[in-house]
């Protein structure tokens, strides 16, 4: 089989998060592999095991990306590649990534595609299915059990608070969701196993693409930290007391109802 997975390198959300002019300070910020994507990957060796191949991780960003492709080689996966964004003077965005995805998988042989159900850092969730549609094939989103027959896929999705179970075909794109699989630790023995697996980084020359034609969709205006919680009041009282004095909070000060 020819596996691939879409990764992206995001920052840490269990850290804490400079944001400054609305600049996240990538100086004090640790990043690692999206959540979501270590669940793709860990699918993609699973498949692997079952049906044998070869798993390839692809990125797009810049070099500091290869940290986290070593970590996915160091998970299991056998190769990967970092499609280069230094040429692109101005800022990406998901059509950005999403056009030069298509233009990497244009001429290869796949037969399925896993990708995270989200990032972290955005939530958008708009990457995978972009490139599903470009390249044409069947693709779905949220999934948490992934069973493949020969050409055939038994998988089951996340529909909020539901299950859906849909059969498809291969070639196939789906992104992963919590609860698919437990993703591995990178052991001592594969961490020194990737250091030597293949890992090729391709400009926009090597995908035919120009600067022009990769021209963000979209603009970001600004980031910035949710306002702190302020301290909650407790109510105090008989039951009758408690609800007049909630409906008299939420409509005077709240201004909920």
């Amino acid at each position: 089989m020819n596996i691939y997975v879409v990764m992206k390198r995001t920052f840490d959300t269990e850290e804490k998060v400079e944001i400054n002019d609305g600049v996240i300070d990538e100086e004090g910020a640790e990043f690692v592999i999206n959540p979501y994507d270590e669940y793709a990957i860990e699918e993609a060796i699973v498949l692997k095991d079952a049906h044998g191949g070869e798993v390839t991780v692809v990125t797009v960003g810049d070099e500091e990306a290869e940290k986290e492709l070593r970590t996915a080689l160091a998970m299991g996966a056998d190769q990967a590649v970092l499609l280069d964004t230094e040429d692109l003077d101005e800022e990406v965005d998901h059509y950005t990534i999403s056009e030069m995805l298509a233009a990497y998988f244009k001429d290869k042989e796949y037969d399925i595609i896993l990708g995270g159900n989200v990032a972290v850092d955005d939530g958008a969730g708009q990457v995978a299915p972009r490139l599903a549609e470009k390249l044409d094939i069947n693709q779905l989103t949220t999934i948490t059990k992934l069973e493949i027959d020969g050409t055939t896929a038994n998988i089951e999705r996340d529909i909020e608070g539901d299950v859906e179970i849909v059969e498809t075909q291969l070639p196939l794109l789906v992104t992963c969701q919590q609860g698919l699989n437990e993703p591995r630790y990178p052991s001592l023995p594969g961490i020194m196993k990737a250091k030597k697996k293949p890992l090729d980084t391709l400009d926009l020359d090597d995908l035919d693409l120009d600067e022009d034609d990769l021209e963000a969709k979209t603009k970001t205006v600004d980031r910035y930290l949710p306002p702190e919680k302020e301290a909650g009041k407790k109510l105090e009282g008989e039951p009758a007391e408690q609800v007049r004095e909630l409906v008299d909070l939420l409509k005077n000060e709240a201004k909920v109802i």
